[in-house]
């Protein structure tokens, strides 16, 4: 096991050598020269990087590191409890949407009042709204209908074979009841957000709170020390207490600090690709770049399920549409105040506006289907169909390849109506089931407090 766990954990750094040598060629060496008062020019090799070159270096290097930060996570669960692992895993394979949403905000302080500034706090809205997006509609439902599908599916506990057309399920952890609660508060927050003209300091408060509430109640959570896990995770948990935290500190940095400098270049380096076939900038910068960002966590969730821990593959990406949907939204207008000197709300005009509250809209039908602690084959589909004709009928029209009665505007509020007529309907079929999840949830809260008492048996079912 050991020869195998150090081969795996070669192989993921080797991933991330390439990027290590042009980062350390172009930048951390010159830096040291001009420090030291000596003279250095990188290699023309490395400085003059194609396009395409660049987007398989960085693509490679997120691969990577998305695997350490994975065995990072999986190894930490000896320690702590798995919900707090798993939010840590979430917050830095996220880590580099955070970085290009903070740049577009920064700029909107920057160039505020100014047509470059408007563009700014309108890219930053996009930017946001487009990966929150991605993380359901692609995130969501393909590790769904690959958790199903994928060889060896019947061996995992996770899923269950039901009679009927496109029934089978995943069943997912009752544990993660606690984050589809705060997602949906966060999510009914969110429509409120575009009726005060944009992001504002009572959005920071109360996302930004919440966000502090959940991770106060899961650091109270019990540790799981006898977890079974196999291959690199296996290996690094038998270290000593000290060595295992260290090691487990400096995977989570080094896979971080590899994740937050490469994906940027990478998600560049896609939208040089795709403008270069007439892709329009904006619309790449809604939805290749948030792509490109939310991969680590793609990679991390798919390992985790190939592994048979499809309940952790969830958990990881509840956790981190939770985390982005109330600290990437509440922090974008602490950055644009700090760029404009003074507080100031985050303005966007009314199409941000539109896309916030799809945005909403598809996070509340999401939520929705998870009250039963389940996803089955029907629903997946559903998710994955109606959030990728949306991006391709407003692709369209943006292109003028086909003429609708609507604009693309219009088209965002039309599937605003249609994930929240859909998202009622099943809260109200699905009333009991919710029910019990809320007193389930209170009672974890309740728990969780200094002087918390007993939870209710009632509220297990």
């Amino acid at each position: 096991m050991r020869r195998r766990a150090l081969g795996a954990i070669s192989a993921a750094v080797a991933l991330t050598l390439p990027w290590v040598a042009v980062v350390v060629a172009t930048d951390l060496l010159p830096w040291l020269a001009t420090a030291l008062g000596f003279d250095y020019r990188a290699p023309a090799a490395l400085r003059t990087l194609s396009t395409l070159s660049t987007v398989i270096v960085t693509g490679v290097a997120v691969l990577g590191a998305a695997f350490l930060l994975a065995w990072a996570a999986e190894t930490a669960e000896k320690d702590v409890p798995q919900a707090f692992a798993i939010a840590v895993l979430a917050v830095l394979a996220v880590a580099p949407e955070y970085a290009v949403d903070a740049l577009y905000a920064w700029n909107a302080g920057v160039f505020a009042g100014t047509e470059r500034g408007v563009e700014a706090g309108n890219l930053a809205v996009a930017n946001m709204t487009g990966a929150n997006r991605i993380l359901i509609g692609i995130g969501w439902a393909g590790v769904a209908l690959f958790t199903i599908f994928r060889r060896g599916s019947s061996a995992d506990p996770a899923v269950e074979n039901r009679p009927g057309f496109l029934t089978d399920v995943v069943i997912l952890d009752r544990e993660i009841g606690l984050e589809i609660v705060f997602l949906l508060i966060a999510t009914l927050w969110a429509f409120l957000v575009p009726l005060n003209g944009g992001i504002d300091i009572f959005d920071m408060l109360f996302l930004v709170g919440l966000y502090v509430c959940y991770i106060a109640v899961i650091l109270r959570g019990e540790v799981e020390p006898d977890m079974d896990h196999v291959g690199v995770p296996a290996y690094l948990q038998g270290f000593s207490r000290p060595g295992r935290i260290a090691t487990v500190l400096v995977l989570f940095a080094y896979s971080g600090v590899m994740i937050f400098t490469a994906v940027e270049p990478f998600a560049h380096g896609l939208e040089e690709l795709g403008e270069s076939v007439g892709i329009p900038s904006f619309f790449m910068i809604q939805w290749i770049a948030p792509l490109a960002s939310e991969a680590p966590e793609l990679i991390v969730v798919v390992y985790l399920v190939n592994k048979a821990r499809s309940t952790a593959g969830f958990n990881a990406l509840i956790s981190s549409k939770l985390n982005q949907w109330t600290l990437l939204i509440g922090t974008l207008v602490v950055v644009h105040s700090l760029a404009l000197g003074r507080y100031g709300v985050l303005a966007f005009d009314f199409k941000q506006s539109a896309e916030i509250w799809l945005t909403a809209a598809q996070s509340f039908f999401a939520v929705s289907l998870l009250v039963r602690f389940e996803i089955s084959v029907r629903e997946a589909l559903v998710l994955l169909v109606l959030f990728l004709s949306q991006v391709l009928l407003e692709f369209a029209i943006i292109r003028e390849y086909v003429s609708l009665p609507v604009s693309s505007t219009e088209l965002l509020l039309v599937y605003t109506a249609i994930y929240m007529v859909l998202g009622t309907a099943l809260f109200v079929s699905r009333r009991r089931a919710f029910g019990r999840l809320v007193r389930r949830t209170a009672g974890t809260i309740g728990d969780a407090m200094p002087m918390g008492g007993d939870r209710p048996a009632s509220v297990d079912d």
